[in-house]
């Protein structure tokens, strides 16, 4: 059986999590006490002073390119790292479901709560009528993906449809 996680994944995941945590409040830190400065700077200014309108201007231009800064850094490198990180932590306390199925093929990459994924098909009979449906298995895109292929009989270990373990039983021949 061929495992595609390991115990350190999630310990890895948090500790990027924790320093794009700590990226975003040292630059939020930053520019608090950058405006702090600026606006007591313009406070102690006699009234009409020539440099009162450079103060402005320039706190500003601070508060602008920290909100430029901060929802992309937020919405994409802290979002999807976080979403990672809860992916992890799902694996380990989730239900494990044990299944063989022929591997039908690959189909094009999607993203399942928050996180970049390859979707694997497997062909899986139906009990009440008789035709083949196809399931879908996530493997994670971090990851490499497996040397399935089509029509090898695969035992995989998945958890709410994403691959953690599997092995292939049966290779067809080519």
């Amino acid at each position: 059986m061929t495992y595609l996680y390991r115990d350190s994944d999630l310990y890895d995941a948090v500790m990027q999590r924790r320093k794009y945590l700590a990226v975003f409040l040292s630059v939020t830190a930053a520019v608090a006490a950058s405006f702090l400065t600026l606006a007591i700077l313009y406070s102690q200014l006699p009234y009409r002073d020539p440099n009162g309108p450079w103060m402005i201007a320039l706190t500003c231009i601070i508060v602008a390119l920290y909100i430029i800064f901060s929802f992309p850094f937020m919405g994409i490198c802290f979002k999807r790292s976080n979403s990672y990180c809860k992916m992890l932590r799902y694996i380990s306390v989730g239900l494990k479901e044990n299944f063989c199925a022929p591997f039908a093929g690959i189909e094009d990459w999607t993203v399942r709560d928050g996180v970049d994924v390859n979707v694997a098909t497997f062909e899986v009979k139906n009990i009440k009528r008789e035709e083949t449906m196809l399931r879908q298995i996530y493997v994670d895109g971090e990851k490499d993906f497996p040397p399935f292929e089509e029509g090898d009989t695969v035992h995989f270990v998945s958890q709410g449809n994403l691959l953690l373990a599997y092995e292939i039983l049966d290779r067809k021949e080519q």
